[in-house]
């Protein structure tokens, strides 16, 4: 039998090295229950200036954008009811839509298509869409290029080095602009799932927006993926007729809106 004892003289096997650890974004702010607008809050105490958010909607589908939104607010925001989209119900976060773009300071609005997915990957191809977002909003207000970004999540956006970004997990819960920039993005897909369902009613978009239910896979393993189909995300195989572009779409929202594609 082979023995657990270490040769004699044999070298101990090294300690594997530790991570280093991330600094605190948020340095003096602590907090056992999130409340949203406390980032805000611990902003105005330190005279930080103008915040800018940004967040996501639709990196767990297997069809359709991920669409991501940059958002400035004022401080204080006049706006009640914002919160994380995921805590919102579809008519309360409908209704949040065109109040904040009329408040806000600035916004950028990006869909990234299913084809920019795939190249990229999901992870790449999200905070690839931050980047244009924030380059959105700061072209519309070149005030604000110095601003402070707060990015929902524990990744960096590839944004300019001088460019000062904090990564927050579960910054949506926490922070009015990333959750001013998760209802814009949430309500912005949701759109374009519904419009994709007239287009593709065999899969129910309108109802499950492109996530992976039951019903949804089910109805991929019937009809083949669709031309909207992440194919990265081993979807059946199946023909694939040219899909259109979400960019097509776009004149539900604002002009400023762009599309990832080309772009990546």
């Amino acid at each position: 039998m082979p023995s657990s004892r270490k040769a004699a003289g044999a070298t101990p096997a090294a300690k594997p090295k530790r991570a280093p650890s991330r600094p605190d974004p948020l340095p003096g702010l602590v907090s056992e229950s999130f409340v949203c607008g406390e980032v805000e809050l611990w902003a105005r105490a330190r005279e930080l200036g103008a915040l800018i958010g940004l967040d996501e909607a639709g990196r767990g589908p297997l069809a359709g954008p991920v669409v991501v939104a940059a958002c400035a607010l004022p401080d204080p925001c006049p706006l009640a009811g914002i919160n994380d989209s995921k805590k919102l119900t579809q008519a309360q976060r409908e209704a949040l839509f065109e109040p904040i773009l009329a408040c806000a300071l600035g916004v950028g609005l990006v869909v990234v298509e299913h084809d920019v997915i795939d190249d990229m990957n999901i992870l790449r191809a999200s905070l690839h869409g931050m980047a244009l977002a924030w380059e959105q909003l700061v072209a519309e207000r070149p005030d604000l290029r110095g601003a402070i970004v707060l990015v929902d999540g524990k990744d960096r956006a590839p944004l300019p080095p001088d460019v000062d970004q904090r990564p927050i997990i579960k910054g949506d819960a926490r922070s009015l602009n990333i959750a001013a920039a998760s209802i814009l993005a949430k309500v912005a897909r949701d759109r374009i799932m519904h419009i994709y369902h007239g287009e593709y009613p065999d899969y129910g978009f309108d109802r499950h927006k492109g996530y992976p239910t039951v019903a949804h896979r089910a109805a991929v393993e019937r009809h083949g993926p669709s031309p909207i189909h992440r194919r990265s995300f081993n979807m059946p195989a199946g023909p694939t007729p040219e899909a259109p572009t979400a960019a097509d779409k776009l004149s539900l929202f604002p002009p400023a809106a762009a599309t990832a594609r080309g772009k990546a």
